[in-house]
């Protein structure tokens, strides 16, 4: 049954939250899913800071309801991930297929304004990904409804545009990055070059996950440490070398220390910033396991980030279920089967 909340989101109907999807998701595609992304960061970082503030006249919101500015315009129709970023990586799709770029997976690129029809492309996913987001919140879907989403929406550009879900797998199977290593001329091409060796990632993993942990603690905030990290990545844009992509480690970090801090690490900060490192550690795990499966063989961006983030928010809605946990940003396995 479809929750009054699908309504309180905005609805599949409202022609204004319809008409601004399109344009966000023209605009992903226009200044490419990476800036897009970017300005996600900036926007969740304004709206946090107001709320944390407090701000006269603005108040914080939960990605479950619609109030708030991190919320519609860092999270809405016009720079939510699931519109701008995925309607810029649909379009970088489609201009590989057409011949308009070489490499399918280039999330700097931007269209501009030359091409109408990538534009198209880009505002077509953008509705797409608010009407999923839209029926994701009305079923109460127990994890991040953006970023399922953005790796659905990645999924469905593929058949769409004629690509394979997984790709052509070369050496000993989906986990070998040894053709890559080898510079062999079929090799995949891995998402990042200077974050795929395991120790390396769990590092990142755990430094991240504090990080993400520590700011929630500080500012009550489980958003703000995400639009640090996808802010971050304007260095990436602009070319710094190993530049690590971390907001699916750093959100993670944050809501697994919210949930720690209400449930079995309630009153022992440091234990609950131990599950954050931890929940830190597993988003960057999971994401390069999609790195390794959906993205290195494919030839299109299908997001590793996006995949770890909904993963580790159903572990977080599962240790809710079980009581370990006594707290969660998005609904509960009880709510969805309700």
């Amino acid at each position: 049954m479809v929750s009054p909340t699908l309504l309180q989101f905005g609805g599949l109907t409202d022609p204004t939250l319809l008409l601004t999807a399109i344009a966000g998701g023209a605009f992903g595609a226009a200044i490419g899913a990476l800036p897009a992304f970017i300005f996600t960061g900036f926007m969740v970082i304004a709206g946090e800071a107001v709320r944390v503030l407090g701000i006269d006249g603005v108040e914080g919101a939960s990605v479950t309801n619609a109030g708030g500015f991190t919320n519609v315009i860092g999270f809405g129709p016009l720079f939510g991930p699931h519109v701008a970023f995925a309607g810029g990586a649909a379009a970088a799709a489609y201009a590989a297929k057409q011949g308009y770029i070489d490499d399918g997976k280039n999330i700097l690129w931007a269209a501009g304004t030359q091409k109408i029809d990538v534009l198209g492309i880009g505002a077509l996913f953008g509705l797409f990904g608010h009407a999923l987001v839209t029926i994701l919140v009305g079923i109460e879907w127990p994890t991040d409804p953006i970023a399922t989403t953005v790796f659905l929406s990645a999924v469905v550009h593929r058949v769409a545009f004629g690509y394979s879900i997984i790709g052509e797998i070369t050496g000993d199977g989906l986990f070998d990055v040894g053709p890559w290593e080898r510079d062999e001329d079929d090799a995949p091409g891995i998402w990042l070059p200077w974050q795929y060796k395991w120790s390396g990632v769990v590092a990142i993993g755990l430094i991240g996950g504090l990080f993400g942990g520590y700011t929630f603690q500080a500012t009550e905030s489980v958003f703000i440490s995400f639009g640090i990290a996808a802010a971050s990545l304007v260095f990436l844009q602009c070319g710094t070398d190993n530049i690590p992509v971390t907001h699916h480690i750093m959100f993670p970090g944050a809501f697994g220390t919210m949930g720690a801090s209400a449930g079995i690490a309630s009153g022992s900060p440091a234990l609950a910033l131990i599950f954050g490192g931890l929940w830190g550690a597993g988003g960057a795990l999971l994401g390069e396991v999609c790195n390794r499966v959906f993205y290195m063989h494919g030839k299109t961006h299908v997001d590793p980030p996006a995949f770890a983030i909904a993963l580790m928010g159903i572990l977080a809605a599962a240790m809710t279920a079980i009581g370990v946990f006594d707290a969660n940003i998005w609904f509960t396995f009880e709510t969805f089967l309700g």
